[in-house]
């Protein structure tokens, strides 16, 4: 095998495969990225048995053929070379070489006879949005997910089409993330639970282009994302996803609209007297025009007024500070509706449309001393 390529083009699509290299696995050819010449294009796969991506590699090919190359070296010594003209050449044993300038590295490779290339799947049920759609979706609800693996369904989204509308929904336990994007043309009904992980590898390599898509289809036991002569194949999560429409409720009790940047400096402010390991909440009290934030902690005590407007009754009320700036961080209005309940149930950060929805429940506190 003989190819030639352009050292930037080359690190990209490197760098677009390696995120399906596992870190660990039993079976070694793995952490391998499979090369093929052949049929005038050349393709790079990576494949972690939960997450494959296969990207085509601008390049020449002089001579076709194929070598499973292992990912990290690989990627160590073409994220170093100079931006200039690279050549791979690869011998009956299995090397490759690989020369760049004065530069020459000749590294073993394998046949990659038993490389696990992504299953061929079904294009059948798909939906087309933009790149910027799908890794805003992302970006706005992935804070949401479960870290740890107590429960699997808890790590994943949900991605759900129902009447043309994708809902994408995440939670932890502690507070759920909701984004519904309107889709074009005549959708089937879906209902998917997708990686965590997936989504965060994806959003790294979108584009974020409104004039670029990405078609994403549906098939048993899988999603694939193509876009960009790239394809992404993930895993989907077992089980019956939470019934999160019984969460949720149009019912409230006081209404207030805040400037969403004021809010969040404010919230970002207290949390200067807040140690990370401390769950220190901060208390929201509601009156007629204005609410007062205020923290109390070991280091210290802040309080501080912010102008509302305010429907319903007042209520006094605790936060986790992080889980409220995660949200307003994703928002893009430039002022907000938040409703609450009682002191004891969830708040929903909502637009009219309910394109978004942020639900996060409350802390206790003490309110004896207002």
């Amino acid at each position: 095998m003989k190819l030639v390529f352009n050292q930037a083009d080359l690190a990209d699509s490197v760098s677009i495969v390696m995120k399906a290299v596992p870190s660990k696995t039993t079976m070694p050819i793995l952490q391998c990225i499979m090369i093929e010449a052949s049929f005038n294009q050349i393709k790079f796969t990576a494949n972690d048995m939960e997450l494959g991506i296969e990207t085509i590699v601008k390049g020449e090919i002089e001579e076709k053929g194929k070598i499973a190359l292992d990912a990290k070296i690989f990627s160590d010594i073409i994220r170093k070379l100079p931006n200039s003209k690279v050549f791979i050449e690869t011998n009956e044993n299995d090397v490759a070489t690989i020369t760049c300038e004065k530069a020459k590295f000749s590294i073993p490779g394998k046949s990659g006879d038993d490389f696990a290339y992504l299953p061929v799947i079904e294009r059948n049920d798909f939906i087309s949005i933009s790149q910027f759609s799908l890794r805003e979706i992302i970006r706005q609800t992935i804070f949401s997910i479960a870290v740890n693996e107590n429960n699997k369904l808890m790590t994943g989204e949900l991605f759900e089409i129902r009447n043309n509308v994708l809902k994408v929904v995440s939670l932890d336990g502690h507070r759920i993330a909701i984004r519904n994007l309107p889709l074009s043309g005549d959708c089937p009904d879906q209902k998917v639970v997708v990686p965590g992980k997936t989504l965060n590898e994806i959003s790294k390599i979108l584009s974020g282009e409104m004039d670029d898509m990405v078609n994403i289809y549906f098939a048993e036991n899988y999603l694939l994302f193509e876009f960009s002569n790239t394809i992404v194949l993930s895993r989907l999560i077992d089980g019956e996803y939470f019934r999160i429409d019984q969460m949720l409720s149009s019912d409230y009790e006081t209404k207030i609209t805040i400037n969403r940047q004021e809010f969040m400096d404010c919230i970002d402010r207290a949390t200067l007297l807040v140690r990370e390991s401390d769950k220190m909440p901060v208390i929201i009290d509601v009156t007629d025009g204005q609410m007062e934030l205020r923290i109390d902690s070991s280091i210290g005590s802040m309080d501080e007024e912010i102008d509302i407007e305010k429907t319903g009754k007042d209520i006094i009320i605790g936060f986790n500070p992080k889980f409220l700036l995660d949200a307003l961080r994703v928002i893009d209005d430039e002022s907000i509706s938040i409703y609450f309940v009682n002191a004891k149930a969830p708040c929903f950060i909502r637009d009219e449309k309910s394109s978004y929805i942020y639900l996060i429940l409350p802390v206790n506190i003490n309110v004896n001393n207002r």
